[in-house]
C-alpha cells in the first residue's frame, strides 16, 4: 500500500471505532488485540499485516476488499493493470491486488493473490459470515482449510465454499503459488 492509502486506512479504521462509541480498550477487547497496536495503527505508525486487518475486519463485521475499498477512490467500470491496487503484507508473505475492485450496488468482486513458499495466514472467523469464496489456483500449490476440512489444490484446481468459521491458506511450497479469489456478499 502507499503512504496516501495507508494514512487513509488508519484514519478509516479511527472512523469506525469511534462510530460505534468504542474506546480502544474496548475494541482491543473484541478484537484480541492490544491497545497500543490499535492506537499505533490508527495514528498511521505502524502498518497492519493481514491477519490484523482480518481480525478488525471481523469486529467491524466486512470483508477486508471492503475496507480497503473504503478508503480507495470511487473505482471505474474498466480497471487497467496499472490502476488495479496492490497490498503487500511482507511480513506472511502475502500480495493482494484488487483486479475488481468492490463497488457500490455489486455482490462480488475478484482478487488475485500471491503467497510465498512457507506462508501461512490463518483467519479466526469470517469478516461476513455466508461469504461466498471460489478460488482458483494458476501456478504453485495451496492448502486451504475451510471450517476444519483441509483441501490441497494445484494448478486449475477451483475450490467453492461459503464461509462460516475459521480459514487457513498455506503454501506448501516449493515455489509461490498465484490464485485468483472471487468473493460475493451474502
Amino acid at each position: 500500500m502507499g503512504d496516501e492509502l495507508e494514512a487513509r486506512l488508519a484514519r478509516r479504521l479511527s472512523e469506525l471505532r469511534q462510530e460505534r462509541g468504542w474506546s480502544l480498550d474496548d475494541l482491543a477487547s473484541r478484537a484480541d488485540v492490544s491497545r497500543s497496536t490499535l492506537s499505533r495503527l490508527e495514528r498511521g505508525e505502524i502498518s497492519p499485516t493481514a491477519a490484523l486487518l482480518g481480525k478488525l475486519c471481523v469486529v467491524y463485521e466486512r470483508p477486508m476488499s471492503r475496507l480497503l475499498a473504503e478508503v480507495e477512490p470511487e473505482p471505474p467500470q474498466l480497471v487497467r493493470a496499472a490502476t488495479q491496487p496492490v497490498w503487500r503484507d511482507r511480513a506472511t508473505g502475502f500480495t493482494r491486488r484488487g483486479v475488481s475492485p468492490p463497488h457500490p450496488g455489486l455482490r462480488g468482486e475478484v482478487i488475485e493473490a500471491t503467497l510465498e513458499p512457507g506462508a501461512d495466514i490463518a483467519y479466526e472467523e469470517p469478516p461476513v459470515p455466508g461469504l461466498e469464496h471460489h478460488l482458483w489456483v494458476f501456478d504453485g500449490a495451496l492448502t486451504l482449510t475451510v471450517g476444519g476440512t483441509a483441501s490441497s489444490l494445484a494448478p486449475g484446481d477451483c475450490l467453492r465454499y461459503r464461509l462460516w468459521g475459521p480459514s487457513r491458506f498455506v503454501n506448501p511450497g516449493p515455489a509461490p503459488v498465484r490464485y485468483a479469489l472471487l468473493i460475493v456478499l451474502p
